[in-house]
């Protein structure tokens, strides 16, 4: 726990492998709190992003949808971010962008979210959860038909020759085609 009121989680999951989850807070205009929850994906990852710790650890697994979504409920439990008469969250926004590639797991990362978004379920709103990912193309068209989550990208670097080394992704979907699954996805014409 840090002094601002970021809480940092290192969880072992039932097979003895560990990942990590964030809880950033914020105070909004009224001086309600709420925050982020950073959540991960998968145990490890393939990318090797230069920039990231993640990347030099290989990858063990995807996490299943249980996994993910256990990730919210036990930060709701820490919080005590249960429903309350003022209908207020202090979990007001998720972002997938803890430990791995979320869309390297789209099926288990969309299957927690549908449950987060449905009214049924847990109900936070789609505009409340960011998608962040290094720019798996294919991947960004699909989350945007099917999950129409916000989605974040990270460039780090304005040339292919810089991003090539600091997102080797970069080499299969080049700045130029990633910046045109940008303009093309749903949010981006809203």
């Amino acid at each position: 726990r840090s002094t601002d009121g970021t809480i940092k989680w290192l969880l072992r999951l039932a097979d003895g492998n560990e990942i990590e989850m964030v809880y950033i807070p914020d105070r909004d205009r009224e001086g309600r709190n709420h925050g982020a929850l950073c959540m991960s994906s998968q145990v490890g990852c393939t990318l090797n992003c230069r920039f990231c710790h993640t990347g030099t650890m290989p990858l063990v697994r995807n996490l299943t949808a249980g996994e993910i979504l256990g990730q919210f409920m036990l930060a709701r439990d820490c919080l005590d971010d249960w429903p309350a008469d003022d209908g207020q969250r202090r979990i007001s926004t998720i972002v997938m962008m803890g430990m791995g590639e979320p869309l390297l797991n789209y099926d288990n990362v969309a299957q927690a979210l549908n449950i987060v978004m449905d009214n049924a379920g847990i109900a936070l709103s789609r505009r409340g959860i960011t998608l962040s990912t290094a720019g798996l193309v294919p991947a960004m068209e699909r989350c945007g038909r099917e999950l129409r989550v916000n989605l974040a990208v990270s460039l780090h670097a304005v040339t292919d020759e810089v991003r090539d080394v600091l997102v080797p992704l970069n080499r299969r979907y080049p700045i130029a085609r990633l910046m045109q699954a940008c303009r093309d996805y749903p949010s981006a014409n809203n």
